[in-house]
């Protein structure tokens, strides 16, 4: 069982980083929504977040953009590591099965968005208020579920950020949740030190997969990689919420 959960624990963080490396995005949400089918939800959420906090703050914290960003966002990204408590109270309380079918709503709906190319617009007057909707709904999500996602980028794309500031601002978004999440899981004591063991191990093949998929990430089709990837979260999003129902 041991050497079973290793090599679960390893090629999962090894696809999840090649993907983040190819597209810039998705290693807690890959790694997410393939140990949540095979362990559950609960040991997923603590095995990700060490591989999560390290590759996202290599991501938040470089590309010059920092100081800009924050001051564009910092109600948003506020709101986003504060509510993780509330969610994650939930967490602690509601049967598993019942947010393992939220998990696997809410990859559906990313799937769907991304896979319909929808592309919301925020004019600057709302961004502040929008912020603190978006974010506290962002918040209590990925307290409940471990995802960071929806509406989270739903909103750092709305509000018309170039690229590479995006990409920052996902990576502040993604490190302030995992470093929230983590302290909202010790206080539910949700945290196991065998998971968290396992979590800094895991953090070697996600870096693997990282610099793999940086390698090869322009000689593949960035397009088409990325609907590969849409296509199969979609395809988790309907196995978890299907056995939720079921």
């Amino acid at each position: 069982m041991e050497a079973t959960l290793l090599a679960i624990v390893g090629a999962t963080f090894l696809l999840a980083g090649f993907v983040k490396g190819v597209i810039g995005l998705g290693l807690p949400t890959v790694s997410l929504a393939l140990l949540t089918a095979t362990l559950g939800l609960q040991p997923a959420i603590a095995l990700m977040l060490i591989p999560s906090l390290v590759t996202n703050l290599l991501q938040g914290f470089s590309g010059g953009h920092l100081r800009a960003v924050l001051r564009r966002i910092w109600p948003f990204l506020t709101c986003a590591t504060a509510a993780i408590w509330f969610g994650a109270m939930a967490l602690a309380r509601l049967d598993p099965a019942l947010l393992s079918g939220l998990l696997g709503l809410l990859l559906i709906a990313y799937a769907a968005l991304g896979l319909g190319r929808v592309q919301l617009t925020l004019p600057a007057r709302l961004e502040p208020a929008a912020g603190i909707v978006f974010g506290t709904t962002n918040g209590v999500l990925s307290g409940m579920t471990g995802s960071f996602t929806v509406p989270g980028v739903l909103y750092l794309q709305a509000i018309g950020l170039q690229r590479d500031q995006l990409i920052q601002a996902m990576g502040l978004l993604f490190s302030l949740s995992t470093l929230g999440l983590a302290v909202a899981l010790g206080g539910q004591n949700l945290l196991r030190a065998d998971l968290g063991v396992l979590s800094a191990v895991a953090l070697l093949p996600a870096l693997l997969g990282m610099e793999l998929g940086r390698r090869l990430r322009h000689r593949l089709s960035e397009a088409r990689f990325r609907q590969v990837f849409l296509l199969g979260l979609l395809a988790l999003g309907l196995y978890l919420a299907g056995r939720s129902l079921l």
